[in-house]
C-alpha cells in the first residue's frame, strides 16, 4: 500500500500546533527541518530551537482521503501567513511500525510507565503500565501534551472515579486512568480509527470491561467525575459548552493541547464552570485544570 506524505512550510511560532494538528488527522508520524538553509548552533541546555522557515512533514496512511486531508489542513491553517502544503504519494514501507524503533519504555511522574510493544520492563511491584500501539491514532506519550497529561494523572491517581477521555486518539489517557485505580472509562473521539486503536488498546491491556469506546456524535453526554480533554485548543473552545457540562459538580476537568499564548482564551471559555488551578507547562504547551464547584441551594 502506498503512504501520503504532506509537508507544511511555516514560521517557527506556528511549528508547534501544525505538529499537534497533523498528529490530530492522524499522522503516523511527524518531522521538523529546516525550510531554507539557516545554520543551527548549539542550543544551550534545555532550549529546543527551530529553524526561522520550518518544515514539518506529516505521514499518513494511503487510504488517507487526500482532498479531505487538504481541505482540513487549509481550513485550520487558513489565518497563518507564508504557509505553503505539499501532498505526495510515497512507495510503501512499513510506516506504522517505525515507531517502535524510535519509541522505548518511558515514566511519567512516580509510577506510570508506557511502553510499545510490550519490550521487558524491570519496575516495582506498584508500578502502573500501559501496553501501548497507537496504529493509525494520536497519543503516544512522546507529545509533551500527551506527556502533561499522564504526569497529572500519575500526581492525582483517580482510585474509583467514573472518567471521561474527551477525543481518545490511541486511548492512552483513559488506559492510564484505569492503570492507576480509575472505575470505569467512557472514551470518545470522532475519529473511527481512535474509536478502534483504544478499543484495541484496551483489549491489550485487559480493561476492556472496564472501558467503552465509541463515536462523539453516539455518546450520550452524561456527567463524570473527571473528564479529559488533550485536543486542539480550538476546538477545546468551540466545545466548551459541551465539555464542561460533562464535569459532575465537584468533579476535575483537565485540557490539555494548548499552547501558551492560547491558555487565556481557552480559561475565559470555561471559567464560568471550572474554578481553575495554576497551569501545569511543557514546551511552550500547557495543560490546564480545575474543579467544577458543588452546587449549593
Amino acid at each position: 500500500m502506498p503512504w501520503i506524505q504532506t509537508h507544511l512550510t511555516v514560521d517557527k511560532s506556528q511549528a508547534p500546533l501544525v505538529e499537534l494538528l497533523l498528529e490530530q488527522l492522524g499522522a503516523l508520524s511527524v518531522t521538523l527541518g529546516d525550510a531554507g538553509d539557516e545554520p543551527m548552533l548549539e542550543p544551550a541546555p534545555g532550549e529546543t530551537p527551530l529553524w526561522s522557515a520550518t518544515r514539518v512533514t506529516g505521514l499518513f496512511a494511503g487510504d488517507t482521503d487526500i482532498d479531505s486531508l487538504r481541505a482540513a489542513l487549509n481550513g485550520a491553517l487558513a489565518r497563518e501567513p507564508g504557509r505553503s502544503l505539499e501532498i505526495e504519494v510515497l512507495e510503501d514501507r512499513d510506516w506504522e511500525r517505525a515507531w517502535l524503533d524510535r519509541f522505548a519504555p518511558m515514566c511519567f511522574g512516580k509510577r506510570l510507565w508506557i511502553r510499545p510493544g510490550g519490550q521487558a520492563l524491570d519496575v516495582g511491584p506498584d508500578a502502573a503500565i500501559v501496553d501501548l500501539d497507537p496504529g493509525l491514532a494520536f497519543g503516544t506519550g512522546t507529545h509533551p501534551t500527551t506527556a502533561l497529561c499522564l504526569e497529572w494523572l500519575d500526581a492525582h491517581p483517580p482510585a474509583g472515579l467514573e472518567v471521561i477521555d474527551f477525543g481518545c486518539g490511541s486511548g492512552i489517557l483513559g488506559i492510564a486512568a484505569l492503570k492507576l485505580g480509575a472505575r470505569r472509562v467512557e472514551a470518545v473521539d470522532h475519529d473511527p480509527q481512535a474509536v478502534l486503536a483504544t478499543c484495541e488498546n484496551a483489549q491489550r491491556n485487559a480493561v476492556a470491561d472496564r472501558l467503552q469506546a465509541c463515536d462523539d456524535r453516539a455518546f450520550e453526554d452524561r456527567p463524570a467525575q473527571l473528564v479529559l480533554a488533550n485536543i486542539l485548543a480550538n476546538v477545546l473552545i468551540e466545545l466548551a459548552p459541551r465539555i464542561g457540562g460533562l464535569v459532575a459538580p465537584g468533579g476535575t476537568l483537565v485540557l490539555s493541547g494548548i499552547l501558551a499564548d492560547q491558555a487565556a482564551a481557552v480559561t475565559e471559555a470555561y471559567q464560568h464552570v471550572i474554578d481553575f488551578q495554576p497551569p501545569h507547562q511543557r514546551e511552550g504547551w500547557v495543560l490546564l485544570h480545575g474543579h467544577r464547584p458543588l452546587e449549593t441551594a
